[in-house]
């Protein structure tokens, strides 16, 4: 009964709520980057379990921080290892909604596929299952997985979100709310044109959902003001919500404020200007304007 209470709250807190999703997520591949720009060089570690240490005391001091806040965050989205990590004596995942009222959400894609008709699917899931179970333990809300659409390129893009929402459905049937991340390349010569295509196919595919099925959708910011106000009124559409891409903080977060009801969900945006080397003040006081300003592009 406590779980099914919780997760009512945590559906209501998504739906409605006002803030935004911090994206804390970065993987294998991306953690070294994800170090080295908080000022952590990779000569400061030797292995994987040294690396994802140290990436998990930022992600710790970035959790605890006092302007990491519920009146401005929604979510948190995990990567596998955070998940199986604690903060003081706690399951990330219990931490963050016990002691933050912060919605906790898991990555579980492994990665992306060679460029293919225009796109980048996901590799395969292999362990799929047992990771959703372990998220469902660990008392995860849901999940994230990410493709990337280079071109627009009909196949290319129906493929990706047929692949995206059969595992979805997946998802979902184990209890968990699946994040679809179908990411549109912000550098991509025809970037407009995929999104009226993507649209499209989302439509299909939330047509044939089940009455009872929900996700969660993650876009890259739109070239057109406002172009995915329909979807956020599917029935099937807990939230829609904004990666930043590649944008810089404030160039995202402008293009975010002119987009009624998008909210944001930033992973690099988010991290900008915060080091390893600040002192807790200099960098609670940067994270503290960072949060503020996604939060106002979030709810404009």
């Amino acid at each position: 009964m406590e779980n099914r209470e919780r997760y009512i709250a945590q559906l209501h807190r998504m739906h409605s709520g006002k803030g935004f999703i911090a994206a804390l997520d970065q993987s294998g591949g991306s953690t070294p980057k994800a170090l080295a720009q908080y000022g952590v060089l990779e000569t400061s570690f030797t292995n994987d379990e040294e690396m994802y240490t140290l990436v998990h005391e930022m992600r710790t001091r970035i959790i605890k921080s006092a302007a990491f806040d519920s009146k401005y965050i929604l979510g948190a989205i995990l990567f596998e290892n955070t998940m199986d990590r604690k903060i003081e004596g706690q399951w990330t995942a219990d931490y963050l909604w016990e002691k933050k009222n912060i919605v906790p959400f898991l990555k579980v894609d492994k990665g992306l596929a060679d460029l293919a008709n225009g796109v980048q699917l996901m590799k395969p899931i292999s362990n799929l299952d047992e990771l959703l179970t372990r998220a469902v333990e660990r008392n995860v809300f849901g999940t994230k997985m990410r493709s990337v659409i280079k071109e627009a390129n009909s196949t290319g893009i129906r493929e990706v979100v047929e692949q995206q929402f059969e595992v979805g459905k997946q998802i979902f049937a184990k209890g968990l709310i699946p994040i679809i991340e179908p990411e549109v390349d912000i550098y991509s010569a025809d970037k407009e044109k995929s999104e009226e295509i993507l649209k499209e196919e989302i439509k299909k595919q939330l047509s044939l959902l089940d009455k009872n099925v929900k996700v969660m959708l993650k876009l890259s910011i739109p070239t057109v003001n406002d172009f995915y106000s329909e979807l956020m009124s599917d029935p099937h559409v807990v939230r829609v919500v904004a990666l930043s891409g590649g944008y810089g903080q404030e160039e995202a977060n402008q293009k975010l404020s002119q987009n009624h009801g998008l909210i944001a969900s930033f992973s690099r945006a988010l991290s900008e200007g915060l080091s390893a080397s600040q002192s807790e003040e200099d960098f609670n006081t940067k994270l503290d304007t960072t949060i503020k300003g996604i939060y106002e592009a979030s709810i404009t």
